[in-house]
């Protein structure tokens, strides 16, 4: 079993890569699918492609609901091994698969955040990755010129406070200014 995702953002887009991964895997007995489009999960497919009635892409669909996620599909290419695994292992293996490779890649909040962009010696920027694993924070936009600046993003509610921790955490010698927001991927 071999689990493929893609970001999508239309039906079409989902369609093209379930394609694309057929075509790939051209040898393989199966590749069940489903996708979840729309920032209310308005349109949910799922296909079996070949395997019995409700024992793959349905499985995987519930998997992707379960995990709140939306504008994702996911493909799971299935190479016969010659064991038969009877509807319940199969429903076990294609769901499997999904949640396997979302604990593997991981799952991103795509939001509106808060900027502060920073300038930092390089020195400090030795330490600044000390400072982002502490605030369970990650960096955007580095450049490495003079001086090192890069930006960070935050909940709104959080830069008053988080800003005051950088300060304490470089003892007063820090320079940032809010940069605006921007829409950013949060990993979750």
């Amino acid at each position: 079993f071999i689990c493929s995702f893609k970001r999508v953002t239309t039906e079409e887009e989902a369609k093209t890569f379930i394609q694309a991964v057929k075509k790939e895997h051209w040898k393989a007995n199966h590749n069940c699918s489903a996708f979840v489009i729309g920032d209310k999960s308005e349109i949910q497919r799922s296909s079996d492609d070949g395997e019995p009635s409700g024992t793959a892409g349905i499985p995987m669909l519930e998997v992707l609901k379960k995990n709140e996620l939306i504008n994702v599909v996911a493909v799971v290419t299935r190479y016969f091994g010659g064991i038969k695994l009877g509807a319940g292992g199969l429903i076990r293996a294609y769901a499997g698969s999904v949640a396997n490779a979302l604990e593997e890649i991981g799952i991103v909040e795509v939001k509106e955040q808060e900027g502060l962009k920073l300038t930092l010696s390089y020195p400090q920027y030795q330490t600044f990755s000390n400072f982002l694993q502490a605030e369970n924070l990650q960096e955007f936009d580095t450049e490495f010129l003079e001086n090192v600046t890069t930006h960070i993003y935050l909940d709104p509610e959080n830069v008053q406070e988080v800003s005051d921790r950088l300060v304490e955490f470089y003892q007063g010698k820090v320079s940032f200014e809010k940069s605006g927001s921007k829409i950013v991927e949060v990993a979750l």
